[in-house]
């Protein structure tokens, strides 16, 4: 899995997650993002074309650097100063309390390790008044759906990296002690089902 993993999968990521499709939710999620960011799951940077001017700096995090060329061109190209990290976002984040205004997971919370760690932290380095916008794919409401898919996740894991298919975007998110204020369920077009279960939206800092 070593080549897999470090050559041929970023280049699968990094395509199917550029399809003008996802594009147009990457823009829709991050259009309310604004000031200090804090991005977990940097990927191969395929949001920073879609942040708006609001935004001033980006902290990139991410557990892995790849596709190091490509990425390196478009954190040069971005409009807002990026600072790139590579740790795991399932530990303590090297922030202070409260010091970013926006947090952003875009396909992310399906292959972090310990998802709850990583959304504590989140939830940790907001400001009271700042937002958590997400773009994930995760757990269906259909119960034949979510039986598919707790089927084939194993399956999924392996040829994916450590994606999971079957994941309650919601309920973990609110379990981290944030509050949803937004949220939309939908369909992705031209996907399987079981791999297609959008959750997108907003959350905030219980008060």
């Amino acid at each position: 899995m070593g080549l897999y993993s470090k050559h041929i999968f970023p280049r699968i990521l990094d395509w199917s997650l550029r399809a003008p499709e996802v594009q147009k939710l990457r823009a829709a999620t991050l259009a309310d993002a604004r000031g200090d960011v804090v991005e977990i799951g940097f990927g191969t940077g395929l949001n920073l074309r879609h942040y708006p001017s609001s935004v001033v700096f980006l902290a990139a995090v991410d557990s892995e650097r790849m596709l190091t060329g490509r990425v390196d061109r478009r954190i040069r190209n971005a409009s807002m100063h990026v600072e790139f990290m590579q740790l795991d976002a399932s530990g303590r984040l090297p922030f202070a309390d409260a010091s970013f205004d926006c947090a952003v997971t875009t396909f992310t919370l399906c292959s972090i390790a310990d998802v709850s760690s990583a959304l504590g932290e989140i939830r940790r380095v907001l400001k009271p008044e700042g937002g958590y916008l997400f773009l994930e794919h995760g757990r269906s409401d259909d119960p034949r759906v979510a039986k598919r898919q707790d089927f084939f996740n194993p399956l999924q894991k392996i040829v994916a990296c450590g994606c999971n298919i079957n994941r309650p975007i919601d309920r973990l998110v609110e379990q981290s002690g944030l509050e949803i204020v937004e949220l939309h369920r939908f369909l992705m077009a031209g996907v399987p089902r079981i791999t297609g279960e959008m959750y997108r939206g907003m959350a905030r800092s219980k008060q």
